[in-house]
């Protein structure tokens, strides 16, 4: 038999003993061990908004929670479960515009979101800051999180520059927040007259909220969807506790376009402005088709992750789903960036930050986690 036999043999015994783990595991995962539990909570209005949009989209492993200080706008909203927060300091009413007010809700009902909490291993928070509801309850909400030991991320939107007033708030918001979960992002709503600027007012904020819900979304599934290369909440937490700044990425390309364009579509956010380079921690989930090679998603992750710190830490995970055929996703949350987008526990005020360049390197190293 030639050498050349003797390897296909080898490789098609190796798929056949695969196809065989891969049933055994399935039994393993099932009797054995737990998965994380994830939370989403969406605070006011347009936390609200984004909460029955990832409630349209499915997302699998995660329960959604709405919290408001007003009834009828959390009548609306499509969530596992909802909580009217304050009731005998607004009757029902909302805040009236006013952070303070929502705090005070907030806190008066502590002990009922704690039960919502209580127990969750990730939780997502999403709000736009400037108003009333969504500015006071969050930080209350983050503090309530973190008390219970889980990873907070925040995701919250902006006013546009000629809200005034509204700046103001969601500047002291964002200040209040910050310093209470692990990481926030924060996505500047001017950005949408660049990106949208056509589009009629609800649909130009509806990108906002899809955007929000596909990348909430995603980094969910992540960690709850079985893997190729399996990533799991361990990982998440590895690289979300390296501290500073921390930003989550989205792309998808027809697979032939290349991993050029991919990789392209993730860096190149149309919502947000970051400097990725020298960043020290990458958590990246590749999903392809049936004909997605691992030649390709290393390439991938070689290609998104060039520009890192050359002591960080990169985490890869990979999935092959057969609705992904011809095409390719790609998520990953950094750490260590810069932006005056985003904040963190140590960080400055929006108003008060300056991205700062780091040193390039291209040379990593990819941990692949099974």
């Amino acid at each position: 038999m030639s050498k050349n036999k003797n390897m296909e043999s080898f490789i098609e015994n190796a798929i056949e003993n695969k196809t065989e783990e891969e049933s055994r595991l399935v039994f393993i995962d099932e009797e054995m061990f737990g998965t994380p539990r994830i939370t989403i909570i969406g605070c006011g209005g347009a936390g609200g908004n984004t909460i029955t949009r990832l409630n349209k989209l499915g997302v699998k492993g995660a329960d959604t929670i709405a919290i408001n200080t007003d009834k009828q706008a959390l009548d609306l909203v499509e969530a596992d479960h909802k909580l009217l927060i304050g009731g005998r300091i607004t009757r029902g009413l909302g805040a009236g515009g006013f952070p303070d007010v929502a705090e005070r809700a907030a806190r008066e009902s502590s002990h009922e979101i704690e039960d919502l909490i209580k127990g969750s291993d990730l939780v997502f928070i999403t709000a736009g800051m400037g108003g009333g509801t969504g500015t006071g309850s969050a930080p209350v909400v983050a503090e309530i999180a973190r008390k219970h030991n889980a990873v907070v991320t925040c995701m919250v939107s902006t006013p546009f520059n000629v809200e005034r007033a509204r700046l103001i708030k969601a500047d002291e918001g964002l200040d209040s927040l910050r310093v209470k979960a692990d990481s926030t992002v924060v996505l500047d709503n001017n950005r949408l007259l660049e990106f949208v600027p056509n589009l009629p007012i609800n649909q130009a904020f509806s990108v906002m909220d899809q955007m929000i819900a596909e990348t909430v979304k995603g980094l969910s599934e992540t960690i709850t969807v079985p893997s190729l290369i399996n990533l799991d909440y361990a990982d998440m937490k590895t690289i979300m506790s390296q501290g500073g700044l921390s930003v989550m990425l989205w792309g998808e390309a027809e697979e032939d376009a290349g991993v050029d364009t991919i990789v392209q579509e993730a860096l190149n956010h149309p919502l947000l402005n970051v400097d990725y380079t020298g960043a020290n921690g990458a958590l990246v989930h590749i999903t392809g088709g049936p004909n997605m090679s691992l030649k390709y998603v290393q390439d991938v992750a070689k290609s998104l992750t060039q520009d890192l710190d050359c002591y960080s830490n990169v985490i890869l995970g990979a999935r092959v789903a057969p609705e992904f055929k011809g095409k390719c996703r790609v998520m990953a949350i950094m750490t260590g960036v810069q932006s005056p987008n985003l904040l963190g526990p140590k960080s400055a005020s929006v108003a008060e930050q300056i991205p700062v360049k780091a040193v390039a390197s291209s040379k990593f190293d990819i941990d692949f986690v099974r």
